[in-house]
């Protein structure tokens, strides 16, 4: 495993509005918000007959929450299509499915204030359990319209090849 440089100079923690999503090779248009990637691990209990009358806890199964991906309405086409793999209208009775590649490796990365590539997440296996084509329109509102995916995961992990950047001095 790669080991972390330090910068020494940074104490500012990086900010949360500068990352790209990326999957097939590509970067993915317009995605403005990314749910937290959050991974949960069930605690065991258990007890020795010799013990006292308390117990003992370690680790169980772990699980990784879905991760949601926004962006407003456009005619780019990637969010339908990759949610139209897991169930198409019209595909045919038992072809709604695509089970040869309805999974795909994402990568989210988060960049510093100079637009420096920081940290990067791999996250593996996803596949798009929820798709929102439209949101709930309101003629009298003033807001953007808003697509989502809810990507099912199964797992994820920093890249470590991606180092700290030297700051550049302006």
């Amino acid at each position: 495993m790669a080991e972390f440089s330090v910068n020494t100079q940074r104490f500012d923690p990086y900010k949360n509005f500068k990352f790209r999503v990326r999957w097939d090779a590509r970067f993915v248009a317009g995605i403005s918000k990314v749910s937290a990637l959050k991974r949960t691990t069930e605690v065991v209990e258990h007890r020795v007959g010799g013990d006292p009358s308390t117990g003992r806890k370690s680790p169980g199964r772990s699980k990784f929450e879905p991760i949601t991906l926004e962006r407003g309405v456009t005619h780019d086409p990637e969010f339908e299509a990759w949610a139209n793999k897991v169930w198409s209208f019209g595909a045919g009775l038992g072809a709604e499915s695509s089970l040869s590649n309805f999974r795909k490796d994402i990568i989210l990365e988060m960049y510093n204030e100079a637009g420096q590539l920081a940290i990067a997440y791999k996250i593996y296996r996803c596949w798009v359990s929820e798709y929102q084509a439209l949101p709930e329109l309101d003629s009298n509102a003033n807001a953007v319209a808003i697509q989502s995916l809810k990507l099912e995961n199964e797992g994820w992990e920093r890249d470590v090849d991606v180092q700290e950047p030297a700051e550049p001095a302006f």
